[in-house]
C-alpha cells in the first residue's frame, strides 16, 4: 500500500510538472503573438520577453504604475523598443497601449491593449474596427513635425472620429509621448538589466502650437 501511494504521489508530480512547462510554453508564446503587431518577428535574435525592464515614468508615460519595456536586440545591438504607456485622459477612462519604436526612433506599431470607449465611436481604435491606429506606423517626432502631433481639429495631423474627439486626441497624445520619452532616454532602456525598474521623473515639453 505504502509503495503504491509513493508511486502515485511520484506520478503525480510528474504530470503536475510536465502540465506547468506546457502551460508556460503557450503563455510565452501568446505573448509573443501580442507583441508581435508592434515587433515583428525576424527583426531580432534575442528572446524579448525576458529582455525586459520596468519602468516608473508618469509625466512620460501616463501612469503612476510599473510598466513593462521589452528590448529587441541582434547580435547584441538594439534593434527596437516596445513601450506600455498610458492614454489617461480617455473619453471613458485611461487606454492602455503598446507602442513599438525602433533604433531610429521611428514607431512599428501602435496597439491598444484595453479601453472603456464607446463602442461604434470610440473603439475605432481597435485595428478590428478599423485603421486608424496604423497611422502611427513609420512616424516620429519629426514625422510630422513636433507642433503637428494633434488631432486635425486641434491643428494637428491626425484624424479623429466622427461624433468622438477625445479618444483620438487621448491616444495621439500617449504617442507622442511614449516617442519623446524614448527619445530622451533610449539608451538608459537598452543598457538597464534584465528585470530592473528604472524610475524617470519630468516628462516631455508641451508641444508647440502648429
Amino acid at each position: 500500500m505504502g509503495l503504491a501511494a509513493l508511486l502515485a504521489v511520484g506520478v503525480l508530480v510528474v504530470v503536475e510538472s510536465m502540465t506547468r512547462e506546457r502551460i508556460a510554453a503557450a503563455e510565452y508564446e501568446a505573448q509573443l503573438q501580442a507583441l508581435a503587431a508592434v515587433m515583428p518577428v525576424g527583426s531580432y535574435d534575442n528572446r524579448p520577453l525576458d529582455d525586459a525592464i520596468n519602468v516608473v515614468a508618469p509625466g512620460w508615460l501616463g501612469s503612476d504604475k510599473a510598466l513593462v519595456v521589452w528590448r529587441a536586440r541582434r547580435a547584441g545591438s538594439p534593434v527596437q523598443l516596445v513601450v506600455q504607456s498610458v492614454a489617461p485622459r480617455g473619453y471613458s477612462g485611461p487606454i492602455d497601449l503598446l507602442v513599438g519604436v525602433d533604433d531610429a526612433r521611428q514607431v512599428v506599431g501602435v496597439r491598444v491593449t484595453r479601453h472603456q470607449e464607446t463602442p461604434g465611436l470610440g473603439d475605432a481604435i481597435e485595428p478590428r474596427r478599423s485603421g486608424w491606429i496604423d497611422r502611427f506606423t513609420g512616424r516620429s517626432l519629426g514625422d510630422p513635425a513636433l507642433g503637428r502631433w494633434r488631432v486635425r481639429r486641434d491643428g494637428g495631423d491626425f484624424d479623429q472620429f466622427t461624433g468622438a474627439t477625445i479618444t483620438p486626441r487621448a491616444v495621439v497624445a500617449a504617442v507622442a509621448s511614449t516617442l519623446a520619452f524614448v527619445e530622451a532616454h533610449g539608451p538608459a532602456l537598452y543598457a538597464a538589466p534584465a528585470g530592473e525598474t528604472l524610475v524617470f521623473d519630468g516628462g516631455p515639453p508641451p508641444l508647440p502650437r502648429p
